[in-house]
């Protein structure tokens, strides 16, 4: 097996904080390190690693020790000739790209002709397409480029969702390319990240949201209703916990939150947060708010069912498919009754609130184990 760790590996280099999709990448090298070899993109070009040194670069991944950037050197450089002395062993070897990397460039479907792999590739979203005023200049163009490279080159492609799988075929559909043979694996949920501190954070009432600050989050719907709490009920209003680092389509957001004194005194905004941290903030939070106008997956609503913690989110198809009825769903635009929902969620003797604790009661969070499990029975009923 071959595993694509460019997304991961580069990322590190440049120090940048993990995304779920870094995560998911993450649990990959975990649960392959043994028995896969490291494939690095750089540069227009695409080295494979041997498996003494795909076990090196792997533990550096999982743990970035001190020192990661000289330390991956010397590994590559030292890797070089048993990437050319390797080269002859890859027609038929299963490719996994779990990242997206590199599928925008031409030279990623030449690689894969040109050697025989079978390209295995992991599919998030196709979220810069279908809505790409929420997506940066230039996104909807490259993830067009990378979902053409899938349908053309994949052997098999793997998704976290229905939803997604569906959104796939209409691109497919539209662009009159064939669809390959796919596979429904929910990214899997790691029990540390829901491992709070017992300790309350706030001793008002207070809620959260997780997710980068961008528009397709729709935090500009929170902070309108926290406005609107602030001046209703003064200090009795409650906190809002925003964790996740600014990103973009968002100017009108961070304005509120850089400007705004009165909203920001019940606002609290937390760029970095580990997973302890967060843990905490879940677990004692009167609920989850999802506002999200458009999901892949949605892992936040799944953690906090997990913690126990309530989640009040919009009313779209992939959360339904994760959650069932469990949530309380609501629409996106509307203002009023996301305001009413979070002040019946504040009130020590919700029922609204009680009721859902009852009704999550029954949540099962996909794993990482029955992940795998799915994935290699997939594997082997289609591609022995």
């Amino acid at each position: 097996m071959l595993l694509d760790v460019s997304r991961l590996l580069w990322r590190a280099w440049r120090g940048q904080a993990m995304t779920g999709i870094d995560r998911a990448c993450l649990a990959y090298v975990e649960h392959y390190q043994d028995r896969a070899r490291a494939v690095v993109q750089r540069g227009g070009f695409t080295y494979v690693l041997g498996m003494e040194h795909s076990r090196r670069l792997f533990a550096l991944l999982l743990d970035r020790p001190v020192g990661f950037r000289g330390r991956v050197v010397r590994l590559l450089v030292g890797s070089v000739f048993a990437h050319v002395a390797g080269l002859a062993s890859l027609p038929g070897a299963s490719y996994i790209n779990v990242g997206h990397t590199g599928l925008d460039r031409p030279g990623h479907a030449r690689w894969v002709r040109r050697t025989g792999v079978r390209a295995i590739y992991y599919v998030h979203d196709l979220i810069p397409i279908s809505h790409p005023r929420f997506a940066r200049a230039g996104e909807p163009e490259r993830h067009a480029r990378r979902m053409t490279t899938v349908l053309k080159c994949a052997t098999g492609v793997i998704a976290n969702s229905r939803d997604t799988v569906d959104a796939l075929e209409r691109f497919a559909g539209l662009h009159d390319l064939p669809m390959p043979p796919s596979h429904c694996a929910p990214l899997g949920l790691s029990k540390v990240q829901c491992a709070g501190d017992a300790t309350r954070p706030y001793a008002k009432p207070y809620f959260i949201i997780v997710g980068t600050i961008e528009g397709r989050k729709n935090h500009l719907l929170l902070l309108n209703v926290w406005r609107d709490l602030v001046q209703r009920h003064g200090q009795n209003a409650p906190t809002l916990v925003i964790i996740g680092q600014r990103g973009w389509a968002a100017e009108n957001v961070t304005h509120l939150l850089d400007n705004d004194a009165a909203l920001r005194a019940h606002i609290v905004e937390l760029g970095r947060c580990d997973d302890a941290q967060l843990g905490q903030y879940m677990m004692h939070a009167q609920a989850l708010l999802f506002p999200s106008f458009v999901e892949g997956q949605g892992l936040p609503l799944i953690e906090a069912l997990d913690a126990g913690t309530p989640v009040i989110a919009s009313d779209l198809a992939v959360f339904r498919e994760t959650a069932g009825n469990i949530p309380e769903y609501l629409d996106p635009h509307d203002k009023q009754i996301w305001a009413d929902a979070v002040m019946e969620y504040s009130a020590a003797d919700s029922v609204r609130r009680q009721a859902q604790i009852v009704r999550l009661e029954g949540f099962h969070a996909p794993d990482w184990s029955g992940h795998f499990a799915a994935v290699e029975s997939w594997l082997r009923r289609y591609f022995s």
